[in-house]
């Protein structure tokens, strides 16, 4: 997505290089996907799902990505 737009910005953080981050964002397992410092949620999940999460991050709704089992 971040190179599909300019407007969203991504990074990928080794967790086992940067114990302070893994800690400060309780890595569990991975990947952990963090938007905007609020919305959290770990593990691989379907795309169509990580897009409304970012979608509702960006409307200010700080919750998880519904888990599809």
């Amino acid at each position: 997505m971040a190179i599909a737009s300019p407007r969203i910005t991504a990074e990928c953080i080794e967790a086992t290089e940067f114990p302070e981050l893994s800690q400060r964002y309780r890595v569990m397992a991975v990947p952990k996907i963090v938007i905007n410092d609020a919305l959290q949620f770990e593990g691989a999940i379907p795309e169509k799902d990580f897009l409304g999460a970012v979608l509702r991050a960006v409307d200010g709704q700080h919750s998880a990505p519904p888990m599809n089992e």
